[in-house]
C-alpha cells in the first residue's frame, strides 16, 4: 500500500512504499500513517467480476487497483491473452478498473448496499 505525506511547505506530495516507521526531510521528522487506520477492520462489501474472455492483458486495471486485488492469470483466453481476475477480497468498490478499462464490459464492480 502506498502511503502519502505532505511535506512541511504542504506544495509537494511525497509517495513511499514504506509501511512503518519515520524519515526526516529538510530537517523534519516525519512519520508514515495510515490514511484511516480503521479501514482495515472495516470488511470490504465489493467484489470484482473480470469477463476473462475480453480482457486483452493492457494491465491499466492492475496499474489502477489501489488495494491491489487484482492479478494477472496464468490461463490464456480464447484470444491468446492472460486475462486479470479477482484475487477474492480486498475491494473496496471505487470502480477505478472499470472506468480505466478499454474493453468495453470486460469489468463489471459490484458494492452492497444496505438499505433500512
Amino acid at each position: 500500500m502506498i502511503k502519502s505525506l505532505m511535506n512541511y511547505t504542504g506544495k509537494d506530495l511525497i509517495k513511499s512504499k514504506r509501511t512503518k516507521g519515520t524519515f526526516t526531510m529538510n530537517g523534519m521528522n516525519l512519520s508514515l500513517v495510515d490514511d484511516d487506520p480503521e479501514q482495515k477492520k472495516k470488511k470490504r462489501s465489493a467484489s470484482v467480476e473480470i469477463d476473462g474472455e475480453l480482457c486483452k492483458e493492457c494491465l491499466l486495471c492492475i496499474e489502477a487497483c489501489t488495494p491491489d486485488v487484482l492479478k494477472i492469470s496464468q490461463k490464456l483466453n480464447k484470444q491468446g491473452y492472460h486475462s486479470v481476475e479477482y484475487i477474492g477480497e480486498g475491494c473496496t468498490g471505487c470502480g477505478v478498473c472499470f472506468y480505466v478499462c478499454p474493453e468495453p464490459g470486460t469489468i463489471k464492480v459490484y458494492k452492497k448496499i444496505s438499505v433500512s
